[in-house]
């Protein structure tokens, strides 16, 4: 995609995104972190319905790793794949209070050598919590940056760094979010609805939808 296209797509994007933040609950990097691990596989919804709780009970890496993968398990039953999440979560915490004092690292290495850590939930910490211009592709953003052609790529890394080089730097730091809403509300999966999408004339999709 050429980058005037490029351009053009996220500011629209923007113009028709003017909060673009994550649509998960959290009041500071740690419980971020633990609702990003949760939302593998789930959606943001289903995790926003057990972390309130479960933040009350456990508000401290301290307290959830003392509470045990049985008690935090208890907490988030409901969300897919609890019982490696629970046993991901509390180990993680386990290395908050023991390596970094309780507190979640600012580095890409740092957190990805936590458990139920690999480099798109790093990503998401790094530019969500601490601002970095960095973005971490899901599958509405791997469905996206293909789909559209304005990043292409068959793996995951790849349009990361095709991501990376593609979207001006203005927008670097909300191109995550941009991306995920989009998706997620616009250009879903199995139907996309390109009557209503901002930047359906920027799209390369072959099969788009345009009246």
């Amino acid at each position: 995609m050429k980058s005037t296209k490029i351009y053009s797509l996220f500011q629209k994007l923007s113009d028709s995104i003017p909060k673009p933040e994550t649509e998960l609950c959290y009041r500071n990097p740690f419980e971020l972190l633990i609702a990003v691990i949760l939302s593998a596989q789930a959606t943001d919804v289903s995790v926003n319905k057990v972390t309130q709780e479960l933040f009350s009970a456990f508000p401290t890496p301290e307290e959830m790793h003392e509470a045990g993968s049985k008690k935090v398990f208890a907490y988030i039953q409901s969300v897919g794949l609890a019982p490696t999440k629970s046993k991901n979560i509390v180990a993680t915490c386990g290395q908050l209070a023991e390596f970094h004092k309780g507190k979640v690292p600012e580095t890409r290495e740092e957190l990805e050598s936590l458990p139920g850590v690999g480099r798109k939930t790093a990503n998401v910490i790094l530019n969500t919590a601490f601002g970095l211009p960095v973005i971490a592709v899901d599958t509405h953003i791997f469905r996206i940056s293909n789909r559209t052609g304005l990043a292409p790529g068959d793996t995951v890394l790849k349009v990361e760094q095709n991501l990376m080089s593609a979207v001006p730097t203005k927008w670097k730091k909300d191109a995550h979010h941009l991306l995920i809403l989009h998706g997620r509300y616009v250009c879903k999966a199995r139907k996309p609805d390109c009557e209503h999408c901002v930047i359906v004339h920027e799209c390369e999709y072959p099969d788009k939808l345009v009246s």
